[in-house]
């Protein structure tokens, strides 16, 4: 009797802790109850042949000849199923019907050739949309950083779920939110920048966006890469405190129920193989119930790149005993899972987890019940016009403007233009990487075709725009470098694809004539000099010796503010580049980073003022080449200023902050502290201001940063229009990891509203008061909520 009683103890606290964990800000369970019974049904006959190969990735090549599916290869290769198809799309030149004809045909011989009928998962990359030909190209992750707009993100990857869908695809290894703090590392691009809390905004609003209110008919998010990538892990404070962050709300609020570990170390052991890590952080801790895949290679490295491993069985029974349940791209350590079982460094039991989450995701995307639905019948665009204008508005409002001495908008009276520069007229600094032209160029080292989807260039966005009187004469000047100026990680890639690339990224292009540049430089009204870096200099696999601009460019831009002409400098690329030494000489200086395929007619209109610039840093601009992370939340040194701070960006209007409005004390177990202020547009042009909430701790003791961002709201303003903001801030949001516990502690706050992390227009204290909170199920609050008020203007 006591023996039942205690089992029902333990029945009754485990279901109690499911329910807590399923209840956290609306993340739900991974599985069904009936989900649970097909699967296990469906694995009570499967053989341990069959169980692998649903843990195991491939590539469509592996069963191609001369471009077609062949039937003998899927019989060789793939004779039990597989578990996915990786990067189906973006190694392919097909158009959008067959490709999705190519996915019925890999689906038709699983479902009707294979024993157990199971269809495969087929994957791709969608950071700046579905990675495929045709298919819309958005603004790199870091450009729609700098937009602060979630809803806008939110729009444009629910519109690459839907053509992705329209293929046959269902999950994709996107968004990436690791935090990066400095501009040398070669994936900072693919960042949403150096702030944990709007990188988490921008994360969940992308993972919502992908997978929509049901998977069924949305496109599993994959949160990469788990954690800490690209930065310094090896702080515990630091870890939980911010790399986990994004992770953790891309689980807890957005739902995400696939997470990639990174290729990096913690504590000296490869993420893939760290049980710390995979299970008793996100998995224990976190409450993560769903797939882990592995990065493409990354299980291969325990036992090649780290040593950690004797031979490849061993990495693998490392990776699959820490927690990894997939192995991508390729089958390399996994085939060998059947001798580890035999030489016990894994369990059947340990296989059959991997299956279940496998077979259980598969499940949730549609892809078990009788006769699934594979793509969409019919003729199929992947670019239209409702994805253009999302492209358009998305590089507008990552657009961030730098400077500007009153050059900008460009006056009416203009009549000449020197269009000069690299990036002056071509699609290559429009791309970031892991779109589909950069992964064709990078991986293929093949010339895509630039007018499927259609890339707009600066030189044609401005030529449709300006009028008939406005002459613009172009000429590149310079090379983006001469040299290649950057080097491949050949320890990951091995070969000289770097220069084959610069060779298609000059192809066709005339030798630069910096005689003639100059000439039509002194003839101009205005220099738009359009530099920066392009799909060579930067990327994955890619890095630089340094962080200015490339090659000559920077004496080159210095010939041309020697023409006492005003100097509009146009930088794109991936990361900040220094440019100290030119800054206070340029009239103004735009960064629209890498902004798509509408990347020219955006640009255009906020030189011409058809655009009013809204853009803010999600990053500190360094004002030298140091090698070194930066934090804003450490606040700046006097002698270190950067050249512009976090969350900094100007516009063609003025905005008035007032009325700050917070309640002097408060206590820790309140639901909410408010925090209000109006803001007004007292300019002459309609705009819209991002609205950032910052709190400090005032105490001396106090083990918090200086500043820290907790809420922002991006305020769309009629000229003359006033608006009140309201943000609700859950004490939760100061909550430290100390002592391996989340403490909430009282103290004096300032709560600090400004447009940057350095221009606080407002400040308030509240004294809040209780003893410390210890967060027993861990964070559950990320962000504030804000409400907004239309409010009359007294004129």
């Amino acid at each position: 009797m006591e023996k039942r009683k205690g089992m029902m103890k333990r029945y009754y606290l485990l279901i109690t802790a499911l329910l807590l964990m399923q209840s956290v800000m609306g993340q739900t369970s991974f599985s069904t109850k009936a989900i649970d019974q097909q699967v296990e049904s469906l694995m009570a006959t499967m053989t341990l042949d069959e169980k692998i190969a649903q843990i195991e990735g491939t590539r469509l090549r592996d069963i191609m000849v001369d471009g077609k599916v062949s039937l003998e290869k899927c019989r060789e290769h793939i004779p039990h199923g597989i578990g996915h198809f990786c990067q189906f799309s973006s190694g392919q030149e097909l158009p959008p019907e067959e490709l999705r004809d190519l996915v019925r045909e890999v689906q038709n011989y699983l479902m009707t050739e294979t024993r157990l009928k199971i269809p495969a998962i087929f994957h791709e990359e969608a950071i700046t949309g579905f990675a495929t030909y045709q298919a819309t190209t958005f603004p790199q992750q870091i450009g729609m950083g700098c937009s602060w707009n979630p809803d806008l993100v939110q729009q444009n990857t629910s519109a690459i779920s839907k053509s992705m869908r329209e293929v046959g695809a269902s999950f994709a290894l996107s968004p990436m939110i690791d935090i990066s703090r400095t501009a040398h590392w070669n994936r900072h691009q693919e960042s949403y920048g150096e702030d944990s809390y709007l990188t988490s905004r921008m994360g969940v609003a992308f993972v919502q966006g992908l997978q929509g209110d049901d998977l069924k008919t949305g496109v599993a998010a994959t949160v990469k890469h788990f954690a800490g990538y690209g930065t310094k892990n090896n702080s515990v404070k630091e870890l939980y405190e911010e790399y986990l962050m994004p992770h953790e709300a891309c689980i807890k609020v957005g739902n995400a129920k696939s997470v990639m570990p990174s290729y990096g170390t913690y504590k000296a052991l490869p993420i893939s193989m760290s049980p710390t890590m995979l299970d008793q952080i996100l998995r224990k801790e976190i409450g993560f119930d769903g797939l882990v895949v592995s990065d493409y290679g990354a299980i291969n490295m325990i036992y090649k790149k780290y040593k950690r491993a004797p031979d490849q069985m061993t990495a693998g029974a490392m990776a699959l005993n820490a927690g990894v349940d997939i192995e991508l791209s390729s089958p390399m350590t996994f085939p060998y899972l059947k001798d580890a079982l035999k030489k016990g460094l894994v369990t059947e039991s340990d296989i059959d987890q991997a299956v279940r989450r496998s077979l259980t995701m598969k499940a949730r995307l549609g892809l078990l019940v009788d006769n699934p639905a594979i793509g969409k019948d019919g003729d199929l665009d992947f670019d239209p016009a409702s994805n253009r204008q999302l492209a358009y508005q998305s590089a507008v409002e990552s657009i961030v403007l730098l400077k500007n001495d009153g050059v900008l908008p460009l006056k009416k009276s203009t009549r000449k233009i020197a269009l000069v520069g690299p990036n002056a007229s071509t699609v290559h600094c429009l791309l970031g990487d892991y779109t589909y032209q950069a992964m064709r160029a990078f991986w293929k080292s093949a010339k895509f075709d630039e007018l499927n989807p259609k890339l707009v260039t600066l030189k044609e966005g401005l030529e449709s725009k300006v009028g008939r009187k406005v002459k613009i004469q172009h000429e590149r000047g310079c090379d983006w470098s001469a040299a290649l100026e950057a080097t491949i990680d050949k320890d990951g890639f091995g070969d000289d694809r770097l220069s084959k690339l610069k060779m298609i990224s000059v192809q066709d292009l005339p030798q630069p004539d910096l005689k003639r540049a100059m000439k039509i430089a002194k003839e101009s009204d205005v220099i738009i000099a359009a530099m920066g870096e392009n799909i060579y200099l930067n990327g994955e696999g890619r890095w630089r010796k340094g962080i200015g601009l490339p090659g000559q460019q920077e004496e080159f831009v210095k010939q041309l503010i020697a023409t006492g002409k005003p100097v509009v400098l146009v930088l794109f690329g991936g990361r900040q580049q220094v440019i100290a030494d030119i800054e206070k000489d340029c009239t103004a200086i735009v960064n629209a980073w890498f902004p798509g395929e509408e990347g020219g007619n955006a640009v255009a209109d906020i030189l011409l003022g058809n655009a009013n610039p809204s853009g803010k840093l999600c990053v500190t601009y360094p004002r030298t080449q140091e090698k070194k992370e930066i934090d804003y939340k450490m606040g700046y040194d006097a002698d270190d200023q950067p050249q512009y701070p976090f969350g900094y960006g100007l516009s063609y209007t003025s905005y008035q902050y007032n009325n700050i409005q917070l309640s002097k004390e408060a206590q820790l177990t309140d639901k909410a502290i408010e925090v209000s202020c109006s803001i007004t547009n007292t300019g002459k042009t309609d705009g819209a201001e991002v609205v950032q909430l910052y709190i400090s701790p005032l105490d001396k003791n106090t083990t918090m940063k200086p500043i820290q961002l907790k809420g922002f709201q991006k305020v769309k303003l009629k000229k003359g229009e006033t608006k009140e903001i309201t943000f609700k801030v859950s004490p939760q949001v100061l909550a430290q990891y100390k002592n391996n516990k989340w403490i909430v502690e009282g103290g004096n706050y300032a709560f600090k509203i400004g447009a940057s992390s350095t221009d606080i227009r407002l400040s308030a204290s509240v004294n809040i008061k209780g003893e410390p909170l210890e967060l027993r199920e861990g964070r559950k609050e990320f962000f504030s909520s804000t409400t907004i008020q239309n409010q009359k203007l007294n004129k």
